[in-house]
This record gives C-alpha cells, sequence and structure tokens, in this order.
C-alpha cells in the first residue's frame, strides 16, 4: 500500500540585511531567533554599508564571530563624507543590489531602521516584488532620518515597531494596523538579561584602563547631523572642550559614515583626543561588550540613539546634545542640550548628570521582542496579493487646491449643549474663539435640533468673511454618549427629551460635515489635552465642577469611555453611604455635596432659617438664591455657610482620592465656575488621605475659558488634521 504523507510546509525564506554596527545589534537577536528555528526558517545574511570599512572597524568579522553565514558582501559606500558621497552610496547599492536579490529570492527582507543603506535595500526589493518587513518604523527623531525612516516604511509591507507611539504614528501615515506589530525593540531581548555579567569589570579595563572602576568613567559618540552639518560639528567641538575641561576618564567612539563624519575627525585629532590621557578613541566596540560600558557607566553623553534608547534600561544618565534625537520617547535619565554657544552649558550638564542614577526605564521594550517578531513572521500569508494597501481615512469630498482654501484658517465649529443654555462657536486650529453664539436651550428635541442648525448656518456663513475653513462639527452635550454612533443614550434631568437622541445623522445631513459627538466631561479633558494644563502629559484627569459634576480621564494621551460609554462618570463617585440623594437616584455621590446645584440647596436652606445673609450682603425679593450666595457668605465670615463649602471640599477631595488610588494620574485639572473655590480643600485632602506615593500628584485649575466648546473643536481637528482621536 502507498503511503501518503502530508506534504512539509515549505520553509519561510528570510533575508537579514545588515548595514552598519548600529543595526546589527537590533537584527542580530532576531537572526539567532530565526536561525535556532531552521525547521521553519532559512535565514540568508547580506552585509554592505560601513560594515566593510576599516575605518570603521571592519564589523562584518563580528558577524562572523557570531557564527553566521554571509552570503553576500557588497561594497556600496562611496568615500567622502559629504552629501554627494551618501547619494553615490545609495545609487551604487541599487546598482549592485538587484543580482544578489534576485539569487537569494528571498520570501521577506528585515530592514532595520533609518539609513540611506536602508532607504536602498527597501527601493530595491519593493521594485522586485520581495516583501519587506520593517524594524523601528514610526518614531521621530527630528533629522534626515525621519524622512528616510517613513519613506521605508510607506515601501514596506509589515512593520515591527518599538513603542506605542510608533505604531500610532503609522497608522495616522495610512498603515495598516493589522500588518503592524508592537514587538519593543530587539536589542532589548539581549541587554536585559546580559548586561549584568560577571566579567564587566574586565571589560571595563580592557577597553578604559586597569585603574578605572564601574561609574568613573563616561562613554562618549557623537554623530554628524546631515541637515546641519556646520552646527553638528559646534556641537561635537564644544563636548569635547567640557570633556576635556571635565577631567574624567572617557570611551569616545568614532562617529558613523554620515556626511560630516569627516570634519568631526578632524576636530577630535585636533584636539588631541587619540593620546589624551584621560581618553580612549575607539572606532568599534563589540555590542554585548558596549552594553556593559553603557551599563556601568557615569554617565553618557552625545546624539546615539544608544543613549535615547538603551541607556534607559540600565538608569545610565544621558547627556543628549543638539536636535539629532528630537521627538524621540526618553525616560528621565535623558538631559537636553538643545543648543550651545560655548561649553559652559555642556560641562554644567556635567555636572548635574555625573554621580546620578537613575530608575531603569522599559520604554522600548520589556524583552520578548524576538519571540513576538518570530511569531509573526509565522503568520505572513505568502499567497496574499503582493500590492500593499493604505487606510485612508474617509473623506466626503475633494475639493482644488487655490490661494483661498491656501489663506484661509483651518476651524471647527463647537456646540456646547448645557442645562440652561446653547452655545456654538468658530474654533481656530490655536484654540481661539473665533466668533461665539449664545442662546438659551429649547425644552423640546425638534426646538433644540432646529436652533441648533440655524445657530451652526449662521456661524458657518460668518465663518467665510471671517476666512475660517470649516473642517467639521463637534458637539459636547450632558449625558452619556455614545461617540462612536453619535448617539445620547441617556440625558441628565437637567436637559429634556435627550435620551436615545441621535445627534450626528441630522445634523451631518443638514450641515453636509462630519460631525463629532461626545459628553461634555469628556470634551473638557480633550481640550486639556490638546490646548491646556493636560498638553504633551499622559496621563491625567479632567474634574468639571459647574451645575453637576463631571470629567474625563486621559490614559496612555487616550481618552477612557469604559464598555458602556460611562467611564467618567466622576461625580457619581460615592464618599458616603448615608449621604444627601443625587439627582442619578443614588445617595452620597459627590455630586450630591460639591456641584452647583447642591450648594444652590444649602443657600436656599441657610436662607430659609435666615441664616445665610451677613452684614455687607443684600438679597431682594425677586432675586434666586444659589451658590454664589453661599460662597459670598463664606468669604464673609458666615460659619455655616464654610462648614457647607468645607463639606463640598472634602467631598470632592475624597472623590479625587480614590480617583488617585484607581489610575493613579500624574495630574488632576479642576474645570469648572467652582474650580478655584475647590482647589485648597481637594490638596488638603489629598496630603491627607491619599497613600503616600499618590500625594505628590499635581492639582491645577484649568486656565480655558471654554472647555466644552474646545474639546468638542479639538475632536474636529485632532481627526480632519490625521491625528488620532
Amino acid at each position: 500500500m502507498e503511503r501518503l504523507e502530508k506534504p512539509k510546509k515549505e520553509r519561510l525564506r528570510v533575508c537579514v540585511a545588515t548595514c552598519n554596527r548600529a543595526d546589527y545589534s537590533k537584527l542580530a537577536p532576531i537572526m539567532f531567533g530565526i536561525k535556532s528555528h531552521p525547521d521553519i526558517f532559512d535565514l540568508e545574511v547580506v552585509v554592505l554599508g560601513s560594515h566593510l570599512i576599516d575605518d570603521y572597524g571592519n564589523t562584518f568579522r563580528m558577524i562572523e564571530q557570531d557564527d553566521f553565514d554571509i552570503g553576500s558582501k557588497l561594497h556600496t559606500i562611496v568615500r567622502g563624507e559629504d552629501e554627494a558621497a551618501m547619494v553615490e552610496s545609495v545609487g551604487l547599492a541599487l546598482v549592485k543590489l538587484p543580482d544578489v536579490l534576485q539569487r537569494l529570492a528571498p520570501d521577506i527582507l528585515l530592514v532595520h531602521g533609518d539609513r540611506f543603506d536602508a532607504l536602498a535595500l527597501a527601493t530595491a526589493a519593493a521594485l522586485m516584488n520581495i516583501r519587506i518587513l520593517h524594524l523601528e518604523g514610526g518614531e521621530v527623531s527630528g533629522t534626515i532620518d525621519d524622512s528616510i525612516r517613513h519613506a521605508i516604511s510607506k515601501l514596506a509591507h509589515y512593520h515591527a515597531v518599538c513603542t506605542l507611539s510608533a505604531e500610532r504614528h503609522l497608522i495616522s501615515m495610512c498603515e495598516d494596523h493589522s500588518r503592524i506589530l508592537l514587538a519593543g525593540c530587539p536589542s532589548y531581548d539581549k541587554l536585559l538579561s546580559a548586561y549584568k555579567r560577571d566579567d564587566y569589570a574586565d571589560i571595563i579595563k580592557s577597553w578604559i584602563g586597569d585603574d578605572v572602576k564601574e561609574q568613573d568613567y563616561i562613554v562618549a559618540l557623537q554623530h554628524p547631523v546631515t541637515t546641519d552639518i556646520k552646527n553638528s560639528i559646534k556641537i561635537y567641538e564644544l563636548m569635547l572642550d567640557a570633556l576635556i575641561s571635565f577631567n574624567k576618564k572617557t570611551l569616545i567612539l568614532f562617529p558613523n559614515i554620515d556626511a560630516g563624519s569627516k570634519e568631526m575627525v578632524r576636530v577630535m585629532r585636533r584636539k588631541g583626543i587619540e593620546q589624551h590621557q584621560n581618553f580612549r578613541a575607539v572606532k568599534h566596540v563589540p555590542f554585548d561588550q558596549f552594553i556593559q560600558l553603557v551599563a556601568h557607566a557615569v554617565c553618557m553623553i552625545g546624539n546615539s540613539s544608544c543613549g535615547v534608547r538603551e541607556a534607559g534600561a540600565f538608569g545610565t544618565p544621558v547627556i543628549n546634545l543638539g536636535t539629532r534625537q528630537t521627538g524621540r520617547e526618553t525616560g528621565e535619565n535623558v538631559l537636553h542640550v538643545r543648543d550651545a554657544d560655548t561649553h559652559n552649558k555642556i560641562y554644567h550638564a556635567l555636572e548635574l548628570q555625573f554621580g546620578k542614577r537613575y530608575p531603569c526605564s522599559k520604554i522600548y521594550g520589556d524583552g520578548n521582542a524576538v519571540q513576538r517578531i518570530l511569531k509573526f513572521l509565522q503568520t505572513i500569508d505568502l499567497s496574499e496579493p503582493l500590492q500593499k494597501k493604505f487606510c485612508f481615512p474617509p473623506v466626503k469630498e475633494c475639493i482644488s487646491q487655490d490661494i483661498d482654501h491656501i489663506l484661509e484658517t483651518q476651524s471647527a465649529l463647537s456646540v456646547d449643549l448645557g442645562g440652561t443654555n446653547l452655545r456654538v462657536g468658530i474654533v481656530s486650529m490655536k484654540g481661539k474663539v473665533v466668533k461665539k453664539y449664545v442662546q438659551l436651550n429649547p425644552k423640546t428635541f425638534e426646538e433644540r435640533i432646529e436652533l441648533i442648525l440655524t445657530m451652526c448656518k449662521q456661524a458657518m456663513a460668518d465663518a467665510v468673511h471671517l476666512n475660517c475653513r470649516i473642517l467639521g462639527v463637534g458637539v459636547s452635550t450632558g449625558g452619556r454618549v455614545n461617540p462612536q454612533d453619535g448617539v445620547v443614550l441617556h440625558s441628565t434631568k437637567l436637559i429634556k427629551e435627550w435620551s436615545s437622541v441621535d445627534i450626528r445623522t441630522p445634523l451631518s445631513s443638514a450641515l453636509h460635515l462630519p460631525v463629532w459627538v461626545d459628553n461634555d466631561g469628556n470634551c473638557a479633558a480633550l481640550a486639556e489635552r490638546k490646548f491646556g494644563h493636560g498638553k504633551g502629559v499622559e496621563n491625567f484627569v479632567t474634574i468639571i465642577t459647574g451645575t453637576g459634576i463631571g470629567g474625563g480621564i486621559i490614559q496612555h494621551n487616550e481618552l477612557i469611555h469604559g464598555n458602556t460609554f460611562c467611564a467618567a462618570e466622576l461625580g457619581h463617585i460615592v464618599v458616603s453611604l448615608e449621604g444627601p440623594e443625587c439627582m442619578c437616584g443614588g445617595h452620597g455621590c459627590i455630586e450630591a455635596y460639591s456641584s452647583g446645584l447642591a450648594l444652590q440647596r444649602e443657600a436656599k436652606r441657610l436662607h430659609d432659617e435666615d441664616l445665610l445673609l451677613v452684614e455687607g450682603m443684600t438679597l431682594n425679593n425677586k432675586e434666586q438664591v444659589n451658590a454664589i450666595h453661599l460662597i459670598n457668605a463664606a468669604r464673609l465670615g458666615n460659619s455655616k455657610a464654610e462648614t457647607v463649602l468645607h463639606t463640598a471640599g472634602t467631598a470632592l477631595g475624597l472623590g479625587i482620592v480614590n480617583i488617585l488610588h484607581m489610575i493613579n494620574p500624574s495630574l488632576v485639572i479642576l474645570s469648572g465656575v467652582l474650580a478655584v473655590h475647590y482647589e485648597t480643600p481637594v490638596r488638603q485632602v489629598i496630603g491627607q488621605r491619599a497613600l503616600l506615593t499618590a500625594q505628590g500628584t499635581k492639582v491645577m485649575v484649568s486656565d480655558l475659558e471654554d472647555p466644552a466648546l474646545l474639546g468638542a473643536a479639538s475632536m474636529v481637528l485632532d481627526y480632519t488634521t490625521r491625528r488620532t482621536y
């Protein structure tokens, strides 16, 4: 009988191309992982670029020492170390690569980073219909590297990124989310486990000197900035002057092969660095030993990405010089010196960082990147169409480019539905309310929608004369909102006939604009994130103190909505089991103590008992008692009013303490008309009741005059200008 055997799945032919010592440190862990699975992968290694140049250490030898078979060595560098030489090197690589790639016929090519050599690799592979996996795309560093990195990302079919921000950047660049892997940095797999070697002292002695001990030397590594060569050479010279004056043992590595490196080496030799007793100048250090040297250094200085990435894993203090890493995510161990005219600023930075130690940072990885990448490679379906697709956001209509559109101010139409008033505003990209319209909020659904449309159409007509281009409509409203569908699920009692209401459809249909809708508390948080104290803060909470109590939570730069869109209903955190009744039907909520309505209720009670008015206060018979009267009475010494305000402030403070213990934000922003009155009591309660580690949480009063309008506008402006919301 003839035995039928199940055919074996063909091995995935993976080509790893490495151009220099830096990218090999990231690619080597993946190469070892691929090599350890010969039944799944077939590894081919191509070496090109500065690996093959004697002046840069002939670093291809370390690849051979790692027992990798190099399938092809391509001499692709045109010497000259200037802009023209870089262009010629790319051209030479493009001439030589087709023969190699045609011979190897890989299923997928691994390309790392943002070097000009990598751009040649990606270009050749894309034109030869070879799938590309790009490592470390989506990052931002502020030089020509950004342009090269993003160009490679557009050519690549798959992406393995290091950070959540990099993933978001690629999504914003219209890359397919399903083809992006948040892996972490592969070099972290090695350095997180290997830097505590027993022989680190011997490594320090062999590279720097027998008399040098750990945390008694500096590592310096500075590369040219190809878009600003003159300034980068100036910074390099000032760094050397500062290091000479600082008089500490220093291991200094030669710069990379980019344009300007030749001039930097001349500066180093003119200052006698190679002969100086405090310096050890080297062209290359094997990565596993370089890890030890950085981990045990007292400080690292320069503009290498190693300083802002790998060094953070050890808590090594870093001084980042110039603009080469501008935009990179960094840990607290990095001190930036963007520019300097004398070496004094750099010297002072050395004084500040010398001898410090910082908590270890894992921004760029957790040690499991290679495992994730290998699994990702196995999921690639070679039968899928090779042509990559871009995920462009929906565009309603195409507008031709003309001078009027260029000169117009991009703006949003904001709608704020409050319990009393209905407000519409034209808000510019910079957060300026160009024009505002206010009307009383009607009591019925039909009247309300009709008034919103009338006010929006008036604003759109005025926007033409104000030279504002309206990109969309943002709506801020009380109640629980499903922002995905633009529907108010449940309204507050202050806004009648406003539950299970689709706002988006009638507004979008009548105004012919995209419409975003969210809860007013969430909008206040979005306003702070874009225009206020929350700008650049990764985790913070906004509390609205007005007629009611609401808020919004920003966690890891994202607005939290929750499973059923009731996250951040902060006013309904219970602070007392036997407290007063709240408008939600419960008892003891923050809102029942600290809202404007709660203060108004207490003011009326005191007034009815003839305990509100004190000397200096007047109240005519037609005037309605409200929270302001209570606040004024307390200010004028009314002990009963002071007690009410103290209780309200304490209740709000207790609720915020609960928030600190649940989500541990770095900042609490108090917004609304009552915020300034609650700032001090809230800080006092946090100091008395919060856990020790949460007592240092910042509490600030919002500077924004119209947070609801600005937050509604930010939904429009962030999305339509390709920022994620």
